[in-house]
């Protein structure tokens, strides 16, 4: 997507990594939630923290910093989960992306934002939809849909559904047990 491509796309959800500020296109973003209990999927990329329950459904969490090599988010008071809907080949993923805190909603005019860096040609910055200017300094622009490869969502998607798959399992030997 070009700097062109968002003079109707203006809202963003901004957020922290450490000391920089990142945000989101507002569409993308379905809610935001306090950090809470993770439950971890075994031989799932170092970058999935696990998966959480979200009104009965299995919701895969995803730790940002991990993903961007940059450490791994330690859990505070201002430590959030945003659901965000990704697209990848017409299918839509639910994931939840574990930042350091969330700051807040904010507009950027199209010409508050610049096209994202090109830093040489081995580093991939596709998934930078552009840098975002504003009183605070540079905002950096995500495109959801390029931070994560088919085959880790394929893998996110898979521990989602093998976590549903084995609740539903235990819930039915609950159930038996139950009734014996």
């Amino acid at each position: 997507m070009n700097v062109e491509g968002l003079s109707k796309l203006n809202q963003y959800l901004t957020f922290r990594l450490d000391k920089e500020t990142y945000a989101f296109d507002i569409a993308t973003v379905q809610s935001v939630l306090d950090f809470d209990k993770i439950t971890k999927v075994p031989k799932t990329p170092d970058f999935m923290r696990g998966v959480i329950n979200l009104r009965g459904s299995v919701v895969p969490i995803v730790d940002m910093k991990k993903k961007f090599g940059m450490g791994c988010i330690e859990k505070t008071v201002d430590t959030c989960i945003i659901i965000v809907e990704v697209e990848l080949d017409g299918d839509f993923t639910v994931l939840g992306c574990l930042v350091d805190s969330v700051n807040e909603v904010i507009d950027l005019l199209p010409e508050d934002i610049e096209p994202a860096p090109k830093i040489g040609t081995r580093l991939n910055t596709e998934f930078i939809t552009g840098m975002g200017k504003n009183e605070e300094g540079f905002i950096i622009l995500l495109n959801l849909n390029k931070i994560f490869s088919a085959d880790e969502l394929t893998i996110v998607q898979e521990a989602g559904s093998s976590d549903k798959r084995k609740k539903e399992k235990e819930n039915k030997v609950e159930a038996v047990a139950e009734t014996t």
